[in-house]
């Protein structure tokens, strides 16, 4: 043991070995007094396992430890063994897989290995004792299980699984439980609350030996007993002493429209800010179920979301492996605000598409006349009346694609003295420019300048492909007055201030504040 942290530490020029000499508390923190007179401030947690006589080893240029700093505390006394124990920040931690003595383990990296220890192996026994128990000073044999804990039976729904979490917090506040009470009932509902973690937690209920999940693969600052490899670069973690995940509070809003809808639960994800929130229907009661999906499109508001998010990820192949890292936002943590009116906002996009499938003959007519050339919006609907369909439908949905954000389509049409469909299109005649929108998700903004015709530069335009106009062939980009495009991008903002700029007509920033 001793040759393997000596031998790394030489081979570190930034890495500092020394042996403790005694412990001050001071506070939040606790001075470890060291044999060259000088010391290092550590949590009073971390000093909690460190004794006179131990060795520390951390980089040079810490005079603090704080929660994910790295540091290994070696045991020297040999009349006392005890585990070594390692603090350092993990990144991804693998599925459970087995070792050559067929024992299952998990490996989390440790992605700036400033003491030489690249990768920290836990056996999945120390997984299941620290993340899936309610107690960690009792044995698994003498646990209560997490559905004793929120009094639930273990076919309980994802809604009535939150309800009784709400409930027995309530409970608990007011008989004014310990604190650990309180933490139990968290990491329980959070467990459960996970489709894989409860059906990994449920495995375990049946068979302890079961392959035991690092909750969100690993990310976070992890502290651990166990020992060092022959080599220094991996440390093998008999139990975990602490783990806490990257974490970061967020409100934001975000259309409704982009939210999948399952039997039980609905999921968002947001593929720009890599963002993932899992709903059941007591979050948001508005009794959903897979149908919603067909005509979610048509859903116009917004719902606020209150979240506390942690670090997640797992590997991915995409013609090689790559590591696909995203925020998920903790269950226990999260509240969900909707729009006063979203009960008539869902009726009416319920209502909108019955329409839209009771006259599917009629839109397909329309859709076959606006293939062959542009169509101006008022003669489009001059056209849906005469085919039997009511005056106020809105001739834009003919086109429009499900992940569409409505705010680009509102503030081009307050600009806009005309408007035209054409094909997927959307043609904004505006009083300085013209624009063409592509109503879906990934397309950009096409900027033209004012035509002295607009017959003339419909007539060219409904020629040519976006690939012509991008690469002028035949001046078929000069001919049309092409200016550019500019990309919708992450935030709305942006493409207002660039929409002022290139057109020079007043926008509105208020609606793109979420």
């Amino acid at each position: 043991m001793s040759v393997a942290v000596s031998v790394k530490t030489h081979a570190l020029s930034n890495v500092c070995l020394r042996r403790v000499v005694k412990t001050n508390p001071k506070g939040a923190k606790t001075e470890c007094v060291l044999t060259e007179g000088n010391s290092i401030l550590v949590s009073n947690f971390v000093a909690s396992f460190i004794r006179a006589g131990d060795e520390l080893l951390f980089p040079l240029e810490h005079e603090a430890v704080d929660a994910g700093t790295q540091i290994y505390i070696r045991k020297t006394n040999p009349e006392e063994r005890r585990w070594d124990v390692f603090q350092a920040e993990i990144g991804y931690a693998t599925q459970p897989r087995k070792d050559k003595r067929n024992n299952l383990f998990v490996s989390a990296e440790v992605p700036d290995s400033q003491l030489g220890i690249s990768a920290i192996n836990l056996r999945c026994e120390a997984l299941r004792d620290y993340f899936y128990v309610g107690n960690r000073r009792r044995g698994w044999d003498r646990q209560s299980s997490f559905y004793e804990l929120l009094q639930v039976n273990p076919k309980v729904s994802p809604a009535e699984l939150r309800l009784a979490f709400k409930l027995r917090t309530l409970e608990l506040s007011t008989a004014h439980a310990p604190a650990g009470d309180l933490r139990a009932l968290n990491r329980a509902f959070n467990i459960l609350a996970r489709p894989e973690l409860r059906a990994c937690y449920d495995a375990l209920l049946n068979d302890p030996t079961s392959p035991a999940l690092f909750p969100y693969s690993g990310f976070g600052s992890l502290l651990v007993a166990g020992d060092i490899s022959r080599d220094g670069s991996t440390f093998y973690a008999s139990r975990i002493l602490s783990f806490l995940p990257e974490q970061e509070f967020k409100h934001f809003r975000v259309p409704l429209r982009k939210v999948v809808f399952y039997s039980d639960r609905a999921i968002y994800r947001d593929s720009r800010r890599k963002l993932e929130v899992l709903f059941d229907q007591a979050t948001f009661p508005l009794l959903w179920d897979p149908s919603w999906n067909q005509w979610k499109h048509l859903l116009a508001p917004k719902i606020g979301i209150q979240a506390t998010f942690i670090q997640s990820g797992k590997y991915c192949h995409d013609g090689a492996w790559h590591l696909a890292q995203w925020e998920s936002a903790l269950p226990s943590r999260m509240e969900v605000e909707l729009p006063s009116n979203i009960a008539e906002q869902i009726a009416e996009a319920r209502r909108t598409h019955h329409r839209l499938g009771e006259f599917s003959e009629a839109l397909d007519l329309i859709r076959a006349r606006i293939e062959s050339a542009p169509v101006e919006r008022t003669d489009l609907q001059k056209l849906c009346t005469a085919l039997g369909m009511p005056g106020d439908f809105d001739v834009s949905l003919i086109t429009w694609k499900p992940d569409y954000d409505v705010f680009y389509y509102k503030q081009l049409c307050k600009h806009a003295r005309h408007l035209y469909l054409f094909r997927s299109e959307y043609i904004f005649d505006l009083e300085r420019a013209v624009i063409v929108e592509t109503p879906q998700l990934g397309y950009a903004s096409y900027l033209f300048s004012k035509p002295a015709s607009m017959a003339e530069f419909l007539a060219i335009y409904c020629g040519v492909t976006r690939e012509e106009i991008l690469q002028n062939r035949g001046n078929v980009a000069e001919k049309l007055g092409f200016l550019g495009r500019f990309i919708h991008g992450r935030n709305p903002k942006d493409w207002c201030k660039e929409l002022k700029m290139r057109v020079g007509e007043n926008v509105d920033y208020a609606e793109a504040s979420d």
